[in-house]
């Protein structure tokens, strides 16, 4: 029988190999803060800082300002002929030049003069008012009118009356030149003025001032009695218009923005629709719409509103102030 000391040391080396025996070799780390939580696992590196924002692109220019009107625009001429309504004149064989004119550029086919009998048409085509149906009527006018607005713009006129008698007359009918055709010179700004007189001249100065590309950035012109087919025949007025006005069209100065009308002031006195009657207006020019059928309906007050609003002077005379311009016949 073995002695209580060696059966005590057998115990304690039986509880030492069960201690060892339960640590299975198994190791296990712990944190210094907390000896029962396991240690994190290594932080990730941090990201690479965001790249910059590229700097806004500069805003985009503006679209470029459409140009004033008249900016770049002129000469315009203005050619009244007589007392014939459209039918009479448009489709007829009896102005061959007019009608090639019209089929090659731009027509109204709606437009109507004011009255009867011509002076008021004339007014309105300078002034927006009638003013007077008298044609005895000799003035003077003191009303707003296209020469004031063109003088205080700037801007160059001339009157180009076939037969008269001199430069500068401002006086009633002589010969085949009729007073009441000739609209400007009834004006105070005009008569008023021995300057302004100077531009009233025989028509014989347009040939003149367009081969030296001198004309000016208005034109009124106004054939005889005879030319306009108030006394002479349509066929008369179209060789007119052919030799006197043909030229106008191939020269430099017309090229480089002008504008011709051609209007007649009133139908027949059978026909006052619209007050004046159904007449033709032919627009002529660089700018002007190629073969062009304008429908919609306008008088004399847009012809004066066109002819301010294209050389760019301020267009606010009588019933023009509010007129359709008729820019549907330009390009």
């Amino acid at each position: 029988m073995r002695s209580p000391k060696v059966l005590a040391l057998i115990v304690l080396v039986i509880a030492a190999l069960a201690i060892v025996g339960c640590g299975g070799g198994h190791t296990q780390n712990f944190t210094a803060a907390n000896p029962s939580s396991p240690a994190p696992a290594a932080a990730p590196s941090a990201p690479p800082p965001p790249a910059p924002p590229s700097p806004p692109s500069p805003p985009a220019p503006p679209n470029p300002p459409p140009p004033t009107p008249g900016s770049q625009a002129g000469p315009v001429i203005l050619v009244v002929e007589e007392n014939h309504g459209y039918s009479s004149v448009i489709g007829s064989g009896a102005m061959p030049y007019l009608n090639s004119l019209a089929s090659q550029n731009g027509l109204a086919t709606q437009y109507y003069a004011n009255t009867h009998p011509s002076i008021g048409n004339y007014f309105m085509m300078t002034t927006g008012q009638i003013i007077t149906n008298d044609d005895s009527f000799n003035g003077p006018v003191n009303t707003d009118n296209i020469v004031r607005h063109l003088i205080q713009a700037g801007k160059s006129w001339k009157a180009y009356a076939e037969s008269l008698p001199g430069i500068g007359y401002i006086g009633g009918d002589s010969g085949a030149y009729l007073h009441r055709h000739n609209p400007l010179s009834y004006f105070q700004d005009v008569a008023g003025s021995s300057n302004q007189r100077q531009s009233l001249v025989p028509f014989g100065q347009f040939a003149q001032d367009l081969h030296n590309g001198q004309l000016p950035d208005f034109s009124f012109v106004t054939p005889n009695m005879f030319d306009d087919a108030h006394n002479g025949s349509l066929q008369q007025a179209d060789q007119w218009l052919q030799s006197n006005i043909g030229p106008l069209l191939s020269s430099p100065q017309f090229q480089n923005g002008g504008l011709l009308l051609i209007v007649f002031d009133e139908a027949e006195d059978t026909d006052a629709t619209n007050g004046g009657g159904h007449v033709s207006l032919v627009l002529v020019g660089p700018r002007v719409k190629h073969g062009f059928l304008g429908p919609n309906q306008y008088q004399h007050q847009n012809l004066l509103k066109m002819i301010t609003n294209y050389l760019g002077i301020d267009g606010n005379l009588g019933s023009a102030a509010g007129a359709d311009p008729m820019s549907e016949f330009l390009q």
